[in-house]
């Protein structure tokens, strides 16, 4: 993962022989030994025994872009969310997008089939549809994992057990706080008195310790997929050291596709999530409650598609705060 490079601000200064600019150097001097600095570039103030001296505040981010990263989204003045393109094999792209940890929430939604919910009560905002409470923070939604026949993991929403968690089985762990992160279900996840919501798990790991799966190359591993072909739409969700969230998908990739591209974006833990075209979708919006723009380069799926309703799970990204 490159590591931002961001540089210091080096303010000028302008030599004169009048005594109006000496009246004024001594002004400057007087604000600087209080903290006050100049912004680069920023155009000089002539001082005058008839004008008063300003100066003009820099523009402030608590969040540094990255070399090799398009910001989409800020909070309060931060960067929130941010996407990548990188190519796998064969050419093909792998799209990737980050939400920043102490930026963004998670929601996990089940879909109007799938899982089976039987008695739980699924709240507005946890439904087959973004819910009224989640949309004015929306910034993102992404598809979950396998359909629940497939028996490739279990399923918590919001303390109910849909389906039963596993042990040794990848994991996207949503406490009550809204925070997330990726692991190995019994194996530090959850952590001693993690006051856990929602669970999704789906298959063994993709990414462990930085590495991908020994099983990587054996592609029957990460599903069936149409046509038996193993190039096809996949994605995946890994966890940075920062603890910043990473969805990665492509409409044709291979396992160590999706794996290699998390590794370069700095993860440390790795889930397939669901693969095949017509479940690979994102969507996102540059702020929060905004208009909705599909992800995915080649997705099937209107980016408006978990507004108007899913027949799967998902989850949803949004502002903290």
């Amino acid at each position: 993962m490159r590591n931002p490079a961001p540089g210091r601000d080096h303010p000028g200064s302008r030599r004169t022989r009048t005594a109006a600019a000496l009246l004024a150097a001594g002004l400057a001097l007087a604000v600087a030994a209080c903290g006050g600095t100049s912004p680069p570039g920023a155009a000089a103030v002539k001082a005058s025994p008839s004008t008063t001296t300003t100066t003009v505040p820099p523009t402030t981010t608590t969040t540094t872009e990255q070399p090799g990263w398009t910001p989409l989204a800020t909070v309060n003045g931060a960067l929130a969310v941010d996407t990548e393109t990188v190519t796998g094999s064969g050419g093909h792209t792998i799209t990737l997008f980050r939400f920043r940890a102490h930026e963004t929430h998670f929601g996990l939604h089940v879909g109007s089939t799938d899982p089976p919910t039987g008695r739980a009560v699924v709240a507005a905002d946890s439904g087959s549809s973004i819910g009224p409470d989640e949309a004015p923070a929306l910034l993102a939604a992404f598809n979950g994992g396998f359909e629940s026949a497939t028996g490739a993991g279990g399923f918590e929403l919001n303390g109910q057990v849909l389906l039963p968690l596993q042990p040794g089985l990848a994991s996207l762990v949503i406490d009550t706080n809204g925070s997330a992160r990726v692991g190995v279900w019994g194996q530090g996840v959850p952590a001693a008195g993690e006051q856990v919501a929602s669970v999704r798990q789906n298959l063994a790991p993709l990414v462990v310790n930085g590495a991908p799966s020994p099983s990587i190359d054996t592609v029957s591993a990460w599903g069936a997929t149409l046509g038996g072909g193993p190039v096809v739409a996949r994605s995946a969700l890994g966890e940075d050291a920062a603890g910043n969230l990473i969805y990665a998908a492509g409409m044709a990739a291979l396992p160590v596709d999706l794996a290699s591209a998390l590794i370069g974006a700095g993860a440390v833990t790795a889930m397939e999530l669901d693969i095949n075209p017509e479940w690979v979708q994102l969507a996102w919006s540059a702020t929060p409650g905004g208009p909705l723009t599909a992800g995915v380069p080649g997705q099937n799926r209107p980016a408006t598609q978990y507004q108007s309703g899913w027949t799967r799970d998902f989850v949803t990204v949004l502002a903290a705060g």
